[in-house]
């Protein structure tokens, strides 16, 4: 009789863990759901002008924008967004999510042609294959300096410009972060407070100082003054940044390579590196992103056409107040952003694992 009192007992306290198990499981997906509704909420003001600016580059027609188009656009995107977060977030098997995630594409694309289908047309860019877009645009002879150089070699300038500079501020800052992390030299401490404090410095108070330094160096006009300029000003954060994560790489690591028969420049790069991978992509990705998204000198410092870049392409294509074309500056806003996009979708898995904290002194 005992035992089948247990019995009863036993299968009792099974389902009342079931049940229990059961509604954890649901609290937790409503609770992550209502974050996810919380981020997306608060992101449409972040994410929305991307949105219409997608949409302007393909249905504005002779720099009108039709608000309608806009509005309905953004009625079919967000809620997709939304679905494809959700879908994520709560779909643990790989195969279900993938599903899922074409599903809610195809939707969204059936939905864009079905309401906004009519307005789309590729016309806003045209200045990919037509390099007089100024005089398209205007109806001008070009005369007078108004003739804009090809959108790709502004694009090829600023993808050796943001290449170049990567590579420097790359290298430099991982060279002067080990060196400060593991070597103790006189001033140290006051050389790393002044790294803060040379980046704490504005870059638009040093836009004349730096004019002329350039061109007494012989620099101005050149994308290699402009590159040396941007380095020196990005290096001082890199190398604080790299110097934290060497701190992180346990000197034991690096002692027992050498005990090994490793050199100190074999143990640097076999041992030390590989340790601190994400740290070198994350400087390399804020690097590659700040030079191909400068401005203010490559504006004061660049002056043949032949030298330009995205940056300043898209300032003279909008710069118009009276007669701009909306549609032609978000299709050449579309390709600016290009680049970084793609270079966030194939980093993002490394980004999300950066972590900086703890920084000794």
């Amino acid at each position: 009789m005992s035992t089948g009192t247990d019995t009863t007992a036993a299968a009792r306290g099974q389902a009342d863990w079931d049940r229990l198990a059961s509604r954890a499981r649901m609290r937790r997906r409503l609770i992550t759901g209502a974050l996810i509704a919380l981020l997306v909420i608060v992101s449409l003001p972040i994410i929305m002008p991307y949105f219409w600016m997608m949409t302007i580059s393909v249905s504005s027609r002779t720099g009108d924008v039709e608000s309608a188009v806009l509005w309905k656009s953004l009625a079919v995107l967000v809620p997709s967004v939304f679905a494809f977060a959700l879908l994520h977030a709560t779909v643990r098997d790989r195969a279900w999510r993938l599903y899922g995630s074409i599903a809610v594409l195809l939707l969204a694309m059936l939905a864009l042609l079905l309401f906004v289908g009519a307005e789309v047309h590729e016309q806003n860019y045209r200045f990919m294959w037509n390099p007089n877009i100024v005089e398209d645009i205007r109806g001008k002879s070009g005369a007078g300096g108004d003739r804009l150089p090809s959108v790709w070699t502004a694009f090829a300038n600023s993808l050796i410009f943001a290449f170049t500079q990567t590579v420097l501020v790359v290298t430099v800052a991982t060279l002067a972060g080990y060196y400060i992390s593991r070597f103790s030299f006189p001033g140290r401490i006051t050389f790393m407070q002044s790294l803060l404090v040379l980046h704490a410095f504005p870059a638009m108070a040093l836009v004349i100082p730096i004019f002329l330094i350039t061109y007494w160096a012989g620099l101005l006009d050149t994308i290699l003054g402009v590159v040396l300029v941007v380095v020196t000003l990005e290096l001082p954060f890199s190398i604080f940044i790299m110097k934290g994560f060497f701190d992180g790489v346990s000197w034991d690591i690096e002692m027992s390579a050498m005990t090994d028969g490793a050199s100190r420049r074999q143990a640097f790069w076999y041992v030390i590196l590989p340790q601190v991978k994400v740290g070198l992509l994350a400087i390399g990705v804020f690097a590659f992103i700040k030079g191909w998204e400068e401005y203010v000198f490559v504006r004061t410092l660049i002056i043949d056409k032949s030298n330009w870049m995205m940056s300043m392409y898209l300032f003279f294509v909008s710069e118009d107040i009276m007669d701009v074309d909306y549609g032609i500056v978000a299709a050449v806003s579309v390709l600016y952003i290009l680049p970084s996009f793609i270079l966030y979708i194939f980093c993002q898995k490394y980004l999300v694992q950066m972590s900086i904290g703890g920084i000794k002194g």
